[in-house]
């Protein structure tokens, strides 16, 4: 017979596991089914369950149905099992053991996970906002230990990805491939530079035609810092060179601290040096330098346990 000709398999055949939810009672009525052979008494079997008396006992009767056997002989002095009550019972406690270590592992593997937290965040944010998150987090779960993992944004995507992380943080223009997300804050690039450079001395406006024309102190591709800039300047020719391109907020607010270089920086990054009066926001014309904030996770893996909590602490 050939393939074309041989009749389809049954649904038992093709789902083996299928049938056997009609062949198998539930854990519940194996529960009662045991603790009737332990107290003798069907009463005293469905008060230990929390059930009522009839409901006990049209749970003993859809299993004999069920199973095509009498589990009980039921007299005025109680219940008794039957041989195959005997029988059937033995193997209900095999079945009802082995539910409760499944049960066990499981809860071991939620309070496993529960315990731990990777993060993975944008320098800004690991910076400037995920301290204070996490200090809160800590008091409200003294006992799950914390690991932050700091990089830019397309480097947060990867870890979240590949499973290093269990919850993310970037501040590019949208949310990664591959990622579902929720905004948590907005925030505000803003053109900076040493006190001596010309464009603080200025009193117009810088044309955003002159930022994208002069070499600028800059994140290294991949930043979220980067891609808005690119995007905000795309218009105007893009970027020119880097005067220079270092992977840190830090770095890039310490080189024009020092005059390299004007620099663009994220608002929440400069509020002390621009308060020392150790950098100038320099004017510029335009609206495009502003962006979100978000918390990102893989797709479809809504954060749960601590990952959830601390999505929570960030709004």
């Amino acid at each position: 017979m050939s393939e074309a000709d041989r009749p389809p398999p049954s649904r038992t055949q093709q789902h083996p596991a299928a049938g056997l939810a009609h062949r198998v009672p539930d854990l519940g009525a194996l529960e009662l089914l045991l603790a009737v052979a332990r107290l003798g008494s069907l009463g005293r079997a469905a008060r230990e369950t929390g059930v009522s008396q009839p409901a006990a006992s049209g749970r003993i009767r859809g299993m004999e149905r069920m199973l095509g056997v009498t589990l009980l002989e039921r007299s005025p002095r109680g219940s008794r099992l039957t041989s195959a009550g005997a029988l059937v019972t033995d193997w209900a406690r095999r079945i009802v053991e082995a539910a409760d270590a499944f049960d066990a592992g499981v809860t071991a593997l939620r309070d496993r996970r529960d315990s731990r937290l990777t993060v993975a965040a944008s320098m800004t944010i690991a910076e400037y906002l995920l301290p204070g998150w996490l200090i809160a987090l800590r008091t409200e779960r003294p006992d799950t230990a914390v690991s932050l993992r700091a990089g830019n944004s397309a480097a947060v995507a990867r870890m979240l990805l590949d499973g290093e992380a269990d919850l993310g943080f970037v501040e590019g223009l949208g949310v990664p491939d591959g990622l579902d997300g929720t905004v948590i804050a907005h925030d505000r690039l803003l053109v900076v530079a040493a006190p001596g450079h010309p464009w603080t001395r200025r009193r117009t406006p810088v044309e955003p035609d002159e930022l994208a024309r002069t070499r600028l102190v800059l994140r290294e591709p991949g930043s979220g810092t980067r891609q808005v800039l690119d995007a905000a300047l795309a218009a105007h020719g893009g970027l020119a060179p880097p005067l220079l391109e270092l992977a840190s907020t830090t770095a890039v607010k310490a080189a024009a601290v020092s005059g390299a270089g004007p620099a663009v920086l994220s608002e929440l990054a400069v509020g002390e040096e621009l308060a020392a009066r150790r950098l100038v926001e320099v004017a510029v014309t335009g609206r495009g330098l502003s962006r979100a904030l978000r918390a990102v996770w893989p797709r479809g893996a809504r954060p749960a346990g601590p990952a959830r909590q601390l999505l929570a602490l960030t709004r």
